[in-house]
């Protein structure tokens, strides 16, 4: 077991401009969006936004200013499967800034979607609503390799043999009363190291850790006083190898330079692709927390959103000290959809623009040992899982594809008008989940 690494007090750091940044560029699992000036719904006639393969579906518009109808251009709608061509579109006339928009239904499981578009003062604004045709009858594109484990147990065991080699930081112009913060780093496979921001509740007793894992994008990170405030020890790490309190400009030329398209990098060989050294190291982080002398040695979670809803289910996968985990809306799920005519998962690296690319054996090779669905398909670990349907950025049909493979025990909050963000309420409910659990055990 790894030794309670050793500490040492920095003053200097200027935290402003990080946290600035921080709120600017929040991590996918936890951004809230902000309301149009013209608000476009795009409601299905279901209360639950829920049909039967085969039944029609009315999709109801309305369009609006501070509540009330307003004279707009250009209306027009289409209606589509995900991130697919149009099925049907055309323009609309509305009365008293409604319409109905009736349309035939899917005759499979997956989603039909609803777009509208409206002009404003010379902006145009869009506007979306998604039907869900069974979809806890859909199933995955994705093909599991026949020594999927075998490699990620050869992974594992090369991560064993590097030495962790952990250092803190102690941020006393972070910490509180009832918390310290630290800037952590320990070293990964290949020479690398994680970065990120340890919170400890102060005081005696051993508590439970939850570690956090990002959404895609390079950024600095703040740590969660609120959760470890609240009774546990949290780790919130960033996947790059890079600091993560550097000056706010030096993550935006990363993200534009030497880091743009990282999931991309090196997919045409499973052993070095990008995302081998973050998946082992989020594995390195759970025996990080396994260490700390002030854990309870027995409850332990991750949790994360978009990017880190995909970490979170895979860490849980590779790691059976995780015994819970929560995930919003996880990416990397189910890639090789586009190859079967509907939507693949973000990154969505065998879209049609980007076929010819990446469509070539090699790399559809390496996505299988990398797609989320394959690490639902050996998860034993209880989840908690929130959505909505009309996400843009990780289509529902990608992360339905992996989590209907979940045989753990599960719950899922959908709320379905959400897209690619949540409303405060998913955070308090899977919270709430979480630590119930975590004390519980």
């Amino acid at each position: 077991m790894n030794q309670f690494p050793p500490f040492r007090t920095r003053h200097q750091f200027n935290w402003v401009p990080f946290l600035l940044l921080f709120f600017l560029l929040a991590p996918e699992g936890i951004a809230q969006i902000a309301r149009q000036y013209l608000d476009i719904s795009v409601s299905p006639s279901r209360e639950n936004w829920q049909y039967q393969v085969g039944e029609k579906v009315d999709f109801a518009v309305s369009v609006t200013q501070s509540g009330r109808p307003v004279p707009v251009e250009n209306v027009r709608f289409f209606v589509k499967e995900e991130k697919m061509d149009p099925i049907l579109e055309g323009s609309l006339r509305l009365e008293d800034g409604q319409a109905l928009i009736s349309v035939e239904g899917m005759n499979k499981p997956g989603f039909l979607r609803c777009e509208v578009f409206a002009t404003l003062d010379g902006k145009e604004y869009r506007g979306l609503g998604t039907a869900a045709f069974e979809p806890e009858k859909i199933q995955p594109t994705v093909a599991m390799p026949d020594d999927f484990e075998v490699f990620w147990a050869a992974g594992k065991e090369e991560l064993a043999k590097v030495p962790m080699d952990p250092k803190m930081i102690h941020i006393p112009e972070r910490s509180t009363e009832t918390v310290d913060v630290y800037h952590v780093n320990f070293q990964n496979v290949r020479n690398s190291r994680i970065y990120g921001v340890l919170t400890i509740p102060k005081g005696e007793g051993k508590f439970p850790a939850i570690l956090q894992v990002p959404g895609a994008g390079i950024r600095p990170y703040s740590g969660d006083i609120a959760k470890a405030a609240r009774g546990a020890i949290v780790l919130q790490i960033g996947i790059h190898g890079i600091p993560i309190d550097m000056a706010p400009e030096v993550y935006g030329n990363l993200g534009s330079g030497a880091l743009n398209g990282y999931w991309n990098l090196n997919v045409q060989d499973k052993d070095i692709y990008y995302y081998r050294r973050v998946y082992l190291g989020a594995v390195q982080a759970v025996d990080f927390l396994a260490s700390l002398p002030q854990y309870d040695g027995e409850n332990l979670a991750v949790q994360g959103g978009s990017q880190g809803g995909a970490l979170a289910i895979i860490t849980a996968a590779l790691d059976s000290r995780i015994k819970y985990l929560v995930s919003y809306y996880p990416a990397l799920s189910d890639m090789t959809g586009y190859l079967e005519g509907r939507a693949g998962g973000w990154p969505h690296i065998l879209a049609p623009a980007n076929q010819k690319y990446y469509n070539f054996p090699k790399a559809i090779e390496t996505l299988a040992y990398y797609d989320v669905v394959n690490f639902a398909r050996i998860l034993k670990t209880p989840g908690f899982y929130s959505w909505g349907y009309n996400d843009d950025t990780c289509p529902p049909t990608s992360y339905y594809s992996a989590y209907n493979q979940i045989k753990a025990p599960k719950e899922v909050f959908v709320i379905p008008e959400t897209g690619h963000w949540t409303f405060p309420e998913q955070g308090i409910k899977a919270d709430n989940w979480l630590f119930e659990k975590l004390k519980n055990r």
